[in-house]
């Protein structure tokens, strides 16, 4: 149903409480002397997408900054001035992609580890699928506070299920979603739209949007090719030094 047009979105608006440091925007946190929003951009770059578009929020003009640092015409920002959750965060890209008919990768600016081969087998499986949206996945060994893919009898994706809303069934499941998608461009702006923030945290999910999309009958489909350390993110102290040995393998 679409081409194979790619722009990129890259969630970096988070503050990143619990890092020990309250003036500094998590995805500037380093790993190995770099800024973990570096590796997200490099990995951008190397997919060669029309446009990438980093969500900034918390401390927006440091991120500004290091944006414009590397000097890339196709890098743009957006700002996600109130913390509404990822679906709000998204939203905020629209007039950035208004012209751009495609489909829209949407990364983590704390998510470092993500291969590019990784990357390139989801959105080559994606366009091979006829997907309008693609959920990559992976099996934890231990799954818990992770949404979950659900799956039919017949293996098909129907949905995912977070921690809180999983039953003890669902719980046991150990495929779970790493939070990147790849979602043809019209249909997540209109879905955007559709999403409400009637749950317990008061904000606009992006995976309601995934269901959305799944009950309106387009192709949604779940991948599960990715190594469980490579969408490894980063929220406290102990998940930095846990992605430091990663990268000393």
């Amino acid at each position: 149903m679409s081409n194979n047009k790619l722009a990129i979105v890259i969630l970096a608006a988070g503050k990143g409480k619990r890092m020990n440091n309250p003036n500094l925007p998590k995805v500037l946190v380093e790993l190995k002397n770099r800024p973990l929003l570096d590796y997200v951009l490099e990995l951008s770059t190397n997919l060669n997408p029309e446009k990438v578009v980093v969500i900034v929020g918390h401390h927006k003009e440091q991120v500004i900054d290091f944006i414009a640092s590397h000097k890339n015409p196709k890098f743009e920002y957006a700002a996600q001035d109130e913390q509404l959750g990822t679906g709000h965060a998204v939203a905020q890209t629209e007039s950035n992609l208004t012209e751009f008919d495609g489909n829209i990768l949407i990364l983590s600016g704390d998510v470092p580890l993500l291969s590019k081969s990784t990357t390139q087998d989801f959105i080559n499986m994606h366009f091979e699928n006829n997907s309008s949206a693609s959920v990559l996945s992976s099996i934890a060994d231990n799954p818990y506070g992770y949404g979950r893919i659900i799956r039919n009898n017949n293996g098909n994706f129907i949905r995912i299920t977070e921690e809180k809303d999983a039953n003890e069934q669902e719980k046991s499941i150990k495929e779970i979603n790493s939070g990147i998608y790849l979602i043809n461009s019209k249909l997540l702006f209109d879905s955007l739209k559709k999403i409400s923030n009637n749950n317990s945290q008061n904000e606009y999910y992006l995976t309601d949007v995934i269901d959305i999309l799944y009950k309106q009958n387009h192709i949604v489909k779940a991948f599960s090719i990715a190594d469980f350390n490579e969408i490894q993110g980063v929220n406290q102290l102990t998940d930095l030094e846990n992605l430091q040995n990663n990268l000393s393998l």
